[in-house]
This record gives structure tokens, C-alpha cells and sequence, in this order.
């Protein structure tokens, strides 16, 4: 800094302290504080305050000063968003016809980065990607809270609330609105908006008790537990997933099943559920007085026992206190018993899926206990006889049937 700190501090008047001013700003921007800073240009510490927040006029006297803010500098580090310094750079080399991956290199970005910024920032009209424009585009769309696109159009919203008093799910609605209204993407939303309506508070965008229409009947959304917060199971000799062999991960051989209990009210009941991996087939387990160890093995041999011995191949199951005698299990059955890891329900996908369509004949909050053999066993062939999209649109019941036949 070329500032010479004035010897004499004696008042000089209406002279303009320019220099002094930009000295002053320049140290606060190096971290100095604002009385370091007055007493090293030799200002009064009013006159910087002064300088930094403006004044109001006094009678008579002087008009107001505005507020000084000095401008910062453009930051150096990456950033999250694109700058304008980014869009000028791409305008410059569309010009260049340079492609849309070259350009993501030369910036560091993801190539769908960019392609992104130029389809939603390009001029409406004749399609030119202008930076300046484009940067004005992006930074009128950056405020937060944005209005919800259902609370903006009646006929959506009313649209979306009579199919959820239908029992419809969000996704269902999500397709039904393209369906209805090919031409028209104002109609169009995304599940997730549906959910965002409903659960979000202070929104108002759809009834709040409408949520309780949705399959899972909740009012509001249900945070993920954390693996850490998990008890520890003490399961002796459990063999893990991995281990498990490979035929049974590409479903390419039947046999290979999935296995859990859907639970009745306060724990106190359950039914044991079966999925065969490459078929999708369910069975049903009876547990009509507890689901303890001892009863879950004594069950779930009862029921594999009327498999032919070619699709007795292994069973997964999750971490579960009730699957404690799975050796025992596997001496009666020769069936090798898996487990999956804490906290990773996907590595049984099927039988999770298979759980969420049962839960429309058995619901949550209900005793399990009352429901007899030959209800579980009507429930499993309605279920087996649904056509599946994973399947080519066959039934498990069928897909089973050309296994055993084969």
C-alpha cells in the first residue's frame, strides 16, 4: 500500500478523503479492524463508521450518505454453480462449434452439466446461448422458496386430490396426468412433487389429511435410521451374503429364496414371507401362536418341505433374532441359510417388495394371529396369479410352472 499515514491529525475541513478512504477499505478487506484501520489512515473512528454504513441527513446541515460497500472479489476456489466467468467461456466456444464434452473438460464439469445450462438458459425464441443473458436467466431462478406448481393451478390440484381419494399412489397420478394431458407440461409432475405437497409443511398445497391415502397411511415423512443407531444381533455361525453363490445372484437358476416376517400389532403376531428369486413366487409361513426361533424353524420347514428338492437351494434372511436356530434349520431341510448385512434391505429386494404388496390383505397396526392356513394360502395364489412387468407380464404361478415342467 503506497498510503502515507498523515503526521498531522488536526481537522482540515471540507477536504475530499478519498485516499484515505480507499486505504481504509483496503485494510478491511485485508482483516484489519475498523479502529486498527481509522488509526492507521488517522481518521476519526466515526468518520469510518460512517463510511461504511452511510449517514442520514441532518436539518440544514448535509444530505445523506448512502452506505459504501466495497465490491468483492470474484472467488477463486471451484464452485458448486456455474459463473458468469463459465458462461462467457462456453458462449465463446459454441461459437467455435467445439462439442459439449470438450467444453465439460476444459471447465471441469459434468457434460450433462453443461448441457443442461445451455437447454435451460439458451434464448427462448431463436435458441442463441448469450452469457450475460443466460447469467440474468439463472440468477432470477436461484431465490428460494419457490411457489409449487400444484398450489399454482386449481385444475391440478383438484386433478391430483380426487385420485388420491381413490387410493391412488403419486406415481400412478404422475402417468395418468401424461396420459390425460400429452400437450400440455404444465400438467405434468413428478411423484416426488406429489410427496413434497403433502408432507412439506407450510405449503398448503394439498390437505394434509390426504395423506393418510397413500399406502403407507403416513401424515408426514418418516426419516431413514441410521446404520450406527442399529442393535447389534447376536446370531451364532451366520454365514453372510457374500458367501452366498454366485447362481443365486444372477437369478438365472430357481431355487435360490428370500425370506422375513411382516409384523402385527405391538409385535405381538406375525407371518413369515417366502420369495423365490427368479420366479417372484410367495409362500406363506403360519405363526399362529409366536414368532420365536423355535417356531419360525418349525414353521418354515413345515412349509419348504412341500418343494421339490431342485428349488431347495438357499434361503436369505435379514439379521432377525427369529432365524437364531438356522442350523438347525438347515440339518432338517439341507437348505444353507444367508444373511444379509445390517441395514441393506436390497440385498432381499423381492421378498421387501413382496412384503409391501402383502400389507394390502395383512395391514400394519393389525393382529396377524387371526388370519388362518387357508386365509394365507388364498391371499399367496391371488398374489401369485398377478402378472408381473419384471416377468414379461407372466404370473410367478406360471413362470413356476414351466420350471417344474422343464
Amino acid at each position: 500500500m503506497d498510503f502515507e499515514v498523515r503526521k498531522e491529525r488536526q481537522r482540515q475541513g471540507p477536504k475530499k478523503l478519498d485516499r484515505e478512504r480507499a486505504a481504509y477499505f483496503q485494510l478491511m478487506q485485508q482483516g484489519v479492524s475498523s479502529q486498527e484501520a481509522c488509526r492507521i489512515v488517522g481518521i476519526n473512528l466515526r468518520t469510518g463508521k460512517r463510511w461504511r454504513n452511510g449517514s442520514h441527513a441532518n436539518v440544514g446541515r448535509k444530505k445523506a450518505a448512502p452506505p459504501i460497500y466495497q465490491e468483492a472479489p470474484p472467488p477463486s476456489g471451484p464452485s458448486r454453480y456455474l459463473r458468469e466467468a463459465d458462461r462467457i467461456h462456453i458462449a465463446d466456444r459454441l461459437r467455435e462449434r467445439t462439442t459439449i464434452r470438450a467444453i465439460a473438460a476444459e471447465l471441469g464439469r459434468s457434460p450433462s452439466t453443461i448441457s443442461r445450462e445451455i437447454r435451460r438458459n439458451r434464448h427462448p425464441t431463436n435458441g442463441q446461448y448469450r452469457p450475460h443473458a443466460a447469467q440474468a436467466r439463472a440468477d432470477a431462478r436461484r431465490p428460494r422458496p419457490k411457489p409449487g406448481k400444484i398450489g399454482q393451478s386449481a385444475e391440478l390440484r383438484d386433478f391430483v386430490q380426487d385420485h388420491l381419494t381413490l387410493r391412488w399412489s403419486p406415481e400412478q397420478i404422475c402417468h395418468a396426468l401424461r396420459i390425460r394431458f400429452p400437450s400440455r407440461p404444465e400438467m405434468h409432475v413428478t411423484h416426488e412433487t406429489i410427496y413434497q405437497a403433502l408432507y412439506v409443511q407450510g405449503r398448503g398445497e394439498l390437505r394434509r389429511e390426504l395423506a393418510r391415502a397413500l399406502r403407507s397411511g403416513r401424515a408426514r415423512r418418516r426419516p431413514h435410521r441410521q446404520a450406527y443407531k442399529r442393535q447389534p444381533r447376536s446370531i451364532p455361525n451366520m454365514v453372510m451374503v457374500s458367501d452366498r453363490p454366485a447362481e443365486a445372484d444372477d437369478r438365472a437358476v430357481p431355487g435360490h429364496w428370500e425370506g422375513d416376517l411382516i409384523i402385527g400389532k405391538d409385535h405381538k403376531s406375525a407371518i413369515g414371507t417366502l420369495v423365490e428369486r427368479t420366479t417372484r413366487y410367495v409362500m406363506l409361513v403360519h405363526l399362529p401362536i409366536d414368532h420365536s426361533a423355535a417356531s419360525t424353524r418349525d414353521a418354515l420347514v413345515e412349509t419348504v418341505q412341500t418343494l421339490p428338492p431342485h428349488l431347495r437351494r438357499s434361503l436369505t434372511w435379514d439379521q432377525g433374532s427369529e432365524m437364531a436356530a438356522h442350523q438347525a434349520f438347515t440339518i432338517a431341510t439341507d437348505i444353507p441359510v444367508y444373511f444379509c448385512n445390517p441395514a441393506s434391505p436390497w440385498q432381499r429386494g423381492s421378498n421387501e417388495n413382496t412384503n409391501g404388496l402383502l400389507r394390502q390383505y395383512f395391514p400394519k397396526g393389525t393382529d396377524l394371529s387371526v388370519h388362518t392356513r387357508k386365509h394365507l394360502d388364498a391371499a399367496a395364489a391371488e398374489l401369485n396369479s398377478r402378472p408381473r412387468k419384471t416377468l414379461g407380464w407372466e404370473t410367478p404361478a406360471e413362470r413356476l410352472s414351466k420350471l417344474l415342467a422343464a
